[in-house]
């Protein structure tokens, strides 16, 4: 796995988390935040060939 890929793939984690404990603290602009996030990660990862498994949306 390259760097790029490795990198990527944390950042999706750490958004993921973070939208997960926002969902949790009833935070709705947190959750919003960090799925714009998400999708934009994703989108990035798929331009560039990298497959991301699915997590729950919002």
């Amino acid at each position: 796995m390259d760097a790029f890929t490795a990198g990527i793939l944390q950042r999706i984690k750490k958004a993921e988390s973070e939208r997960d404990r926002a969902r949790e603290e009833g935070d709705e602009f947190g959750v919003e935040v960090e799925q714009e996030e998400l999708d934009d990660l994703r989108r990035l990862a798929a331009d560039h060939g990298v497959e991301v498994g699915a997590r729950s949306g919002v």
